[in-house]
């Protein structure tokens, strides 16, 4: 077994991941999908850690969760836990890999295949475009590639696979030869060495594994295939060229192609399809490269009703484009110095900083690979980008994949051939049910060692919060900082109070377009070369809103904070009021109000805030708008509205990273000269009524494969006296993962869903509690039931032991509380936006401390009313919507045309 440690002392954690070399890519035809399968097996039970051993583990040392992924080449298991905590986390790794296969039965497998089937349908099935990989990889790849078939494989291999299959694969691929432990953060390497040898030594090697070979896919000649999308309402064509594998020389220019062609103002095709040809809202390139192969991938969401064959006009013009015009070196610069910013940020964490070592150790065959891979990505030049250009792309066969609105099929590509594409159809009562509660046996695994009794923690981290500084500017801007000098980035949010409810229903859409063009160029600059002025900065800058607050968000490279910030300012005091780019914002605003449409997700997000707020509150209004108010926006309201609602006296800067409160100060100097002061009367809201008796609503989407939930009710606000606390009592029904009722109840013990929780969101001026999930569409109304039944129960059987979990998880997760500057941002936001005092966190753990059972039985007495909350269901009414009258809480009520009307 490779083992690699990284000691990095900045905080008191350490990160333990476990990466198999094996994905998709090694398994067979017929029996796809296994590799996944796996990152869900592994985290159920071992033998010594008992079933969900690891999930009660991890929230008693207050870890950060056991979590996973696959890939077409690996599956690697990781968790970020107190620094305490690492002898325990090897001892629960090491049963993964030799105490864990026996405890595979077939109720287990049995369920967690309808898990998997679940997580198919959220990602893949009931989503617009879910299908696009699967589409493409068909035609580029042979059926005999291994990159043939989804990492998510067949529904009906995985269906089909036997236990003696599943344990086959186990035993071919989790061995320690075919693994690479990682240990980064805080720890003693003597002491880790010691116990590494103790835990994993034992397990014997397996077979010897031969190599893959590298195999690119294979296009003869082009392919053009069509699909028309159940939950699309817009064209988007995705054409890819198949390249080479990953760190292959030629993947560095690939890499660089890619961004030139697409990112920035002036990158042709965006000059092309989005300013000249306005086909397109957005359009986005990136090589896509793995061990064995690579490929280019060139996407184009078009406007409502256009035919495909302007996009791929447009985009053939764009190349053109891209051959005739030269390719600076400040282009170079600009790309270099993203990707610059992009290796930083894959360091920010110790988690991080583990998964790249590993990630170097198995494809590149050095895990201290990053210098020279960072140094070859800096050595690219113009005619390295040129050359693979013409190599892999220009005049070459490619696929092309039309996802066209069902319905629509003229839209696609003309010459376009059906594609294959496989939905799982849905059939009421078609899954047993699967009982994981019967005692099983099965024959336990020898040691030589006593492994049954879980190791004890190390010393106690000690643990220190970051200093915060606080500042003022002569004209009101309120700012807080941490410095910190372990990476040389900067992230800084600029947060100005007001945001969407500064709208009116007649002027929704009005905030969030001054966002969209606020940062399009500058009174002295054009739209390029303020784009391109970030980008040789290495600042990557964006404004949003939220409903309470107008932002501008950002991030870059230390050395460039100053002029960074100078960029800012010109565009926040000198902006440049540009016509084609409010009609470019305007034409995205209207695609993404079509695109969210289809998103069953995002349908749901409406449905809840009409059904909580009522349609006359603006906070039922999307932050987009609607097509009425947008017709009636012109750039007048934009100016109107900027000089109205942005003020330094309701404006707080937080800053985080390698500057000091003086290089902050200074870099704000201007700001603070020149920005005058607003008279902002802030809206006043009336209080949102809590509903007296539980309702279900109900929002049709004929043939939806999955139901999407969401129950709740308007809750706590951000100062009420219970909101900590209330996170706390939540952390058992659904707050807490995998240590939480909800997951283990319809996850882990039903196979109902993929994916649940519940939380309280608040801020000063309102508050909602809500669960969330989106489950099998034949178990709505049993996922329901049981929510329901969950909830109706919590109170009364949360128990002396449950509280005792959830307070070692909030204490002992304190020394996650600061580790990456995103961590780190967030405790500055709440002290920004709620007047906290810095050692808020401090305060909140003595509360926990101190929490009595007594006080949290009645806690959640009083907010978790199953009885008094809104049910808000997104699926197929043919089917689920008479069932859900035996709930008990009257007749559904369907909601299509109400929010439907939110947005028109």
């Amino acid at each position: 077994m490779t083992v690699l440690f990284h000691v990095d002392r900045s905080d008191p954690v350490v990160a333990v991941s476990l990466t198999a070399h094996v994905g998709s890519a090694r398994e067979k035809p017929g029996r796809t999908g296994f590799a996944h399968l796996f990152e869900h097996l592994l985290f159920l039970e071992s033998e010594n850690l008992g079933q969900g051993g690891l999930d009660r583990m991890s929230a008693r040392i207050g870890g950060s969760g056991a979590n996973g992924s696959t890939s077409r080449d690996r599956t690697n298991y990781l968790q970020t836990v107190p620094s305490d905590a690492l002898e325990k986390m090897l001892w629960a790794e090491a049963d993964k890999l030799g105490w864990f296969i026996n405890t595979v039965t077939e109720p287990v497998l049995a369920k967690e295949k309808e898990v998997v089937k679940n997580e198919k349908r959220q990602g893949v099935d009931n989503r617009p475009y879910g299908h696009t990989f699967y589409v493409l990889h068909k035609a580029l790849y042979p059926e005999s590639h291994p990159y043939n078939w989804q990492v998510i494989g067949s529904l009906e291999d995985l269906e089909a696979a036997t236990l003696e299959d599943v344990k086959e694969f186990f035993r071919a691929w989790y061995t320690p030869n075919n693994v690479t432990l990682v240990v980064a953060g805080d720890f003693d390497p003597s002491q880790a060495r010691i116990w590494v040898e103790k835990y994993f030594a034992e397990i014997p090697r397996g077979p010897e594994i031969v190599p893959l070979e590298a195999r690119p896919g294979i296009v003869s000649e082009t392919v053009r295939l069509l699909h028309e999308d159940n939950f699309a309402k817009l064209p988007q064509l995705t054409m890819a060229w198949p390249t080479v594998e990953q760190f292959h020389p030629d993947s560095y220019p690939l890499a660089v192609l890619s961004q030139l062609l697409t990112d920035g103002k002036e990158a042709p095709l965006n000059e092309v399809l989005i300013d000249e040809a306005k086909v397109a809202a957005s359009v986005a390139s990136f090589h896509y490269d793995s061990e064995l192969a690579g490929e280019l991938l060139l996407q184009v969401s078009a406007f409502n009703g256009t035919d495909l064959d302007q996009v791929a006009a447009a985009i053939d013009a764009g190349f053109a484009r891209f051959e005739a015009e030269p390719i600076t070196a400040d282009d170079l610069q600009r790309i270099k110095t993203q990707q610059e910013v992009a290796f930083y940020k894959a360091l920010s964490s110790v988690l991080g900083k583990g998964e790249q070592l590993a990630q170097y150790s198995i494809f590149a065959g050095n895990p201290g690979y990053i210098d020279e891979d960072l140094a070859r990505l800096q050595a690219v030049t113009a005619e390295d980008v040129r050359r693979v250009y013409e190599t892999y792309i220009k005049d070459k066969p490619f696929v092309a994949a039309s996802f066209v609105p069902k319905g629509a099929p003229e839209l696609a590509l003309e010459g376009s051939v059906q594609a294959e594409v496989v939905i799982e159809p849905i059939v009421q009562g078609a899954e047993a049910e699967v009982d994981l509660t019967q005692p099983v046996s099965y024959e336990r695994t020898p040691s030589l060692i006593d492994r049954s009794v879980e190791p004890p923690y190390g010393p106690a981290p000690k643990l220190s919060a970051p200093d915060v500084w606080k500042d003022m500017s002569e004209n009101g801007i309120t700012v807080f900082g941490i410095s910190d000098d372990e990476l040389p980035m900067v992230r800084f949010s600029i947060v100005m109070k007001g945001g969407h409810l500064l709208d009116t229903p007649e002027t929704a859409g009005t905030a969030n377009l001054l966002a969209e063009i606020l940062l399009k160029g500058t009174a002295t600059k054009t739209p390029a070369e303020l784009d391109k002025a970030f980008a040789l900065l290495g600042a990557n800058v964006s404004a949003n809103v939220t409903a309470e607050t107008f932002e501008i968000n950002g991030e870059t490279l230390a050395r460039n904070f100053t002029p960074t910030i100078a960029l800012i300012e010109e565009a926040l005091m000198e902006p440049r009021w540009d016509t084609a780019e409010l009609d470019l914002a305007l034409a995205r605003t209207r695609d993404a109000i079509d695109a969210s449409r289809s998103e069953p997700n995002e349908i749901a997000g409406w449905a809840f805030s009409y059904v909580t707020y009522g349609p006359a509150s603006m906070r039922a209004l999307s932050l987009l708008g609607s097509e009425t108010a947008l017709a009636n926006i012109d750039l007048e309201d934009l100016k109107s509205w900027h000089a109205r609602n942005l003020s330094p006296h309701l404006t707080s800067v937080r800053v985080v990273g390698d500057v000091s409160a003086e290089d902050v100060r200074a870099a704000l100097q201007g700001l603070s000269t020149r920005w005058r002061k607003v008279d902002i009367t802030l809206p006043q809201e009336a209080a949102i009524p809590s509903p007296e008796a539980s309702k279900v609503y109900f929002y049709d989407i004929p043939g939806a494969s999955q139901s999407v939930l969401r129950f709740g009710y308007p809750s706590l606000k951000r100062m009420d006296p219970d909101y900590d606390l209330a996170g706390v009592m939540n952390y058992r029904l659904g707050g807490g993962g995998f240590a939480s009722r909800l997951t283990q109840e319809l996850r882990e013990g039903k196979g109902y869903t993929y994916d649940i929780g519940s939380d309280f969101t608040a801020t000063a001026a309102e508050g909602t509690f809500m669960i969330f999930s989106g489950v099998r569409s034949n178990v709505t109304l049993e996922a329901t039931q049981l929510i329901r039944d969950i909830m109706a129960d919590y109170a009364s059987t949360f128990t002396q032991e449950d509280l005792d979990v959830t307070r070692g998880f909030f204490i002992k997760s304190q020394a996650r509380r600061f580790e990456s500057p995103g961590a780190k941002l967030d405790v500055l936001s709440e002290i920004a936006s709620y007047d906290l005092p810095n050692d808020f966190v401090v305060q909140q753990v003595a509360a926990v401390e101190v929490l009595t059972l007594a006080e949290i039985q009645a806690l959640a007495g009083t907010l978790i009313r199953p009885d008094a909350m809104n049910y808000v269901i997104v699926g197929d009414a043919a089917t689920q919507l008479p069932r859900l009258k035996s709930l008990g809480f009257g007749d559904p009520v369907v909601i299509n045309e109400a929010v439907d009307a939110l947005t028109r």
